[in-house]
């Protein structure tokens, strides 16, 4: 009798050990969101307890995702870039004049935005990789010019407006839908560029040599990966990121001259949120998504305790660092 006691104690403990060691596996990024949304549950049932408001909350949270994936790439290189928010308001500053009030005109509109990207994207991996000017240095640079770029082109002020068709990838839903009543194309957008990215960064020796060079770049360039030509496409993968996503904002933020402002700060705390280190050396695409998404579950529940933006900038101030310095004390204690 007191053998089969202590066996079956045996095997709780090691059952519940087994059970703690899966869930330490476990990102925190997913309880934390979790435990965010259902509190806003609470708070809102109409806006988050129903399909209709799930979907609704989505729209916003699928561009700050799809900025978040793109930056992820360059931190996982070591890197940071801070042009990407100057790119959304380049986006619709621009396109606000470009398209002239023409639906026509919406296709090449886009693709022009991203033939702007990949250069601004070259020209960040190119001071980076060959000039060797610190990613924090060359992309603020870049960000004040092509700020600068737009407000100059629309006169300091939005000129005309976006025309449906190009405001439809981040406005509008596919209605009647089964179940989900109704989806966003925001999110159908972003399933397939994370789709994408996940298998360039997951999948290819491309995602895999960007890790290898936030690791160590030098080891990288003696063990023969192409570090500068990585460091380009990674730079160009982001602008191209931050475009897309530029038009998703545009799409239900409409035309603003500050719209852009911030979004990169929130693009690297989402990133920070979902386990991406710092220094380089570690990023998931599936894990930052969900990080974006709690940044937006986070600033929904401020605004729905009607706090000001002022305490949403410090929060994301608070989580950066909380996050970073928990980064750092685990690495710490694994060493």
């Amino acid at each position: 009798m007191t053998t089969s006691t202590v066996t079956s104690q045996a095997s709780s403990s090691n059952f519940f050990r087994k059970l703690w060691s899966l869930i330490k596996k476990i990102p925190p990024v997913y309880p934390i969101f979790f435990a965010i949304f259902i509190t806003l549950g609470f708070l809102n049932p109409r806006g988050y307890q129903t399909m209709n408001g799930i979907m609704t909350y989505f729209r916003p949270a699928s561009p700050l995702a799809v900025l978040a994936i793109g930056e992820m790439v360059v931190l996982a290189m070591g890197g940071f870039d801070l042009s990407i928010g100057a790119l959304v308001t380049f986006c619709v500053l621009v396109s606000s004049k470009v398209l002239a009030n023409n639906p026509a005109n919406a296709l090449p509109d886009i693709l022009m935005l991203i033939g702007v990207a990949i250069i601004v994207g070259v020209i960040n991996g190119t001071l980076v990789s060959f000039f060797r000017v610190p990613s924090f240095i060359a992309t603020l640079g870049t960000m004040l010019i092509v700020r600068g770029a737009a407000l100059y082109y629309v006169g300091g002020a939005p000129q005309g407006y976006l025309t449906d068709n190009w405001r439809a990838f981040g406005r509008n839903y596919i209605m009647d839908v089964p179940f989900f009543v109704r989806i966003p194309y925001a999110l159908i957008i972003l399933i397939i560029l994370a789709a994408i990215a996940y298998f360039l960064f997951h999948r290819t020796n491309f995602g895999k040599q960007i890790i290898a060079i936030g690791d160590n770049s030098r080891a990288s360039h003696l063990s023969g990966v192409r570090v500068k030509l990585v460091r380009v496409l990674g730079f160009v993968f982001c602008s191209v990121m931050a475009v897309l996503g530029g038009i998703m904002i545009g799409g239900y933020g409409g035309v603003n001259v500050t719209i852009g402002e911030g979004l990169e700060m929130q693009a690297i705390a989402a990133c920070v949120i979902g386990g991406v280190l710092l220094g380089g050396g570690k990023g998931n695409v599936i894990n930052v998504i969900f990080g974006a998404f709690t940044l937006q579950a986070i600033v929904n529940l401020l605004n729905q305790l009607g706090l000001p933006k002022p305490y949403t900038d410090a929060v994301q101030g608070l989580i950066i660092i909380g996050v970073v310095a928990y980064a750092a004390l685990s690495t710490r204690k694994k060493r």
